[in-house]
Order: structure tokens, then C-alpha cells, then sequence
């Protein structure tokens, strides 16, 4: 496995503190892109690969900061120029031996948190969803868009760009929903089950055609975690490493250390099922002085979760 950090594009001292604790691997996130960018052309992710591999870092996935948007998602106008710009990025990705791209099929409404200054341990601060305050805010516009629709645009989409990521050896990892619920404000959600992702493999049946395990929304689904590790076994090509704690109307996020999923019984899971590639920690609490302008993604969180997550790792490879 390959522990990994989202870092910026641009050296900082984040690349110095990720260094420093021994990660090789980053993760190209459009959180950390600044701009709203999503970059796909071959020169500007040359320079980006270099800059990294010059300090000693190696691109192990690109996520999130992909050119796919609701255009794909919902086979509005541009979705064709959209998805041409998709199979660029990916045989780019290929030719520069960047292995992994994660996307997500989140219409309408992306990420969504009804709070994210939840007093964790310590008095850190850690964000929560909770279904039955988000549900008072407005429908988005296209909620008269039905799950089934969804289905088709997904089946649609991964059947004009699987072909292109076998070709380019460029393997793609489907996020979750979150939360993985029925619907946010209306809006349908579709990958937010076990059964789900069934349907997406079964829908093109490739390694290339895989999943992002992010273990705090299957966490949220109520699931097992080290059984369907193992159910999906090589068709999980990247992974979230976090947890939740499951609340009546949604979740809290939770330390790594300090859910209720036995995280060393994951981490064996994944070496069971011989799982190579990128791992990351995922939304940490914000720690005392940190501003919380970046919540899940302050550093601090995230340096004690690597620390974790490698003590677990040097326990589950024995």
C-alpha cells in the first residue's frame, strides 16, 4: 500500500512536514488546486509531476480536480466536449504513469455537512451531518432529475471512457455519495450502497472500472468494513482511510483512533485482498490552533492519522 497525502500544487510546508514523517506518495485534490482549475492537458500536468517528483513526491492519484461536472452528470450541453476532455486527462495520466483517477457521481449537490465545528476530543473541532436539518434548506434545480436517469448517464459515461483507461493503464475509482443517502434535498443519490457499486462493476466489467473506498461513508451505510473490503477485494483501487460514528438523523466524523470500526481489522482486510495503491486519511478533526478554514484537511489531524494508519499498516503486512 501506498500512503498518501492531498497536498497543493506548489511547494510549501506541507511538503516538508509530509516528508518529514515519511510519505512518498500525494494525492492531486481540487481542493488544494485554489482556482477552481482542472487541469488535463499534457504540459501543465508534466510540470505538475516534475515539481512534485523534484522534491522527492510521486503523484499517486488525481481526485476530485478532474473535468467532469454536472454536464456529465445530468447529459446537459457540453457533456460530449466534457467527457473528450476526460480521456485526454486520462491518457495524459497514462503516458506520465499516473495510475489513478477518482470521481465521484454527485449531482446537484456535492459534499454536504450541516456543521463542521462539532466539538471533538480535546476540544478539537470535527463536522457532522445531520439529514433532518439539511432537508429544511432549498430543492436544488435539478432535482426532478430521477435515480434512474442518473444510472443511464453513469452507464453511458463509463462506457465511452473504460476503454480509454484500459488502454491508457489508468484505473478508475468511484466515489462514494456523500452521505450515501437516498437523497439530499430531494436530489437523488444512486452510489450509496454495497448493491450500488455491484451495479456500477457489473456495468463494465474491467479492473479499470473500480471503487474509492472511502471507509467513512460505508461506515455511514452501516456495513461491515473488513467484510466488504473483501467482498470488492481487487476492484478497489484507492482508499479514504477515516470513520464515523452513526448518529439518528446522519453522522459525526471521528479521530481515526476513536470510531467504532476496528480500523487494524481494515487495514488486515486490505492486505488480505492485496491491495497496492493509494491510501490516504480523510477528514480529520481540526486540532487547537488551526484556523479551520479547511475543515477535514487541516495538517495537524492528518499527520497523527498517517502515523496511525502506518502502525497499522507494519502490524497488517506481518
Amino acid at each position: 500500500m501506498k500512503p498518501a497525502l492531498v497536498l497543493p500544487p506548489e511547494p510549501c510546508e506541507r511538503w516538508k512536514q509530509a516528508a518529514q514523517i515519511g510519505i512518498e506518495h500525494v494525492v492531486v485534490h481540487t481542493l488544494e488546486l485554489g482556482d477552481g482549475s482542472r487541469p488535463y492537458e499534457f504540459d501543465e500536468l508534466l510540470r505538475m509531476k516534475t515539481r512534485f517528483e523534484d522534491h522527492g513526491l510521486e503523484i499517486a492519484a488525481f481526485e476530485g480536480g478532474v473535468p467532469l461536472t454536472d454536464a456529465t452528470r445530468l447529459a446537459t450541453d457540453g457533456r460530449d466536449e466534457e467527457i473528450s476532455r476526460f480521456k485526454t486527462l486520462l491518457r495524459n495520466l497514462g503516458t506520465l504513469d499516473i495510475q489513478v483517477v477518482c470521481y465521484d457521481w454527485m449531482a446537484g449537490l456535492r459534499w454536504a455537512r450541516t456543521s463542521t465545528t462539532v466539538p471533538a476530543r480535546g476540544d478539537s473541532r470535527t463536522s457532522a451531518y445531520d439529514d433532518e436539518l439539511m432537508r429544511r434548506g432549498p430543492r436544488p434545480a435539478a432535482a426532478d432529475t430521477t435515480a434512474e436517469e442518473l444510472w443511464t448517464n453513469l452507464e453511458s459515461f463509463l462506457a465511452e471512457v473504460v476503454p480509454v483507461a484500459e488502454e491508457a493503464g489508468v484505473k478508475l475509482a468511484l466515489h462514494p455519495d456523500d452521505p450515501p443517502i437516498a437523497d439530499v434535498r430531494g436530489m437523488p443519490r444512486i452510489i450509496n450502497s454495497p448493491d450500488a457499486y455491484e451495479r456500477v462493476l457489473d456495468c463494465y466489467d474491467s479492473e479499470y472500472n473500480g471503487i474509492t473506498f472511502c471507509q467513512g461513508n460505508f461506515a455511514a451505510m452501516g456495513v461491515d468494513i473488513p467484510a466488504t473490503i473483501r467482498r470488492f477485494g481487487d476492484r478497489i483501487n484507492f482508499v479514504h482511510f477515516r470513520d464515523v460514528e452513526r448518529t439518528e438523523n446522519g453522522f459525526v466524523e471521528t479521530w481515526h483512533d476513536d470510531g467504532p470500526t476496528d480500523m487494524l481489522a481494515a487495514m488486515e482486510a486490505y492486505a488480505d485482498v492485496g491491495f497496492d495503491g493509494p491510501i490516504r486519511p480523510d477528514h480529520v478533526p481540526t486540532m487547537v490552533g488551526e484556523p479551520n478554514e479547511n475543515p477535514g484537511y487541516e495538517m495537524n489531524g492528518r499527520l497523527f492519522a498517517v502515523g496511525y494508519m502506518k502502525g497499522l499498516l507494519e502490524s497488517a503486512e506481518r
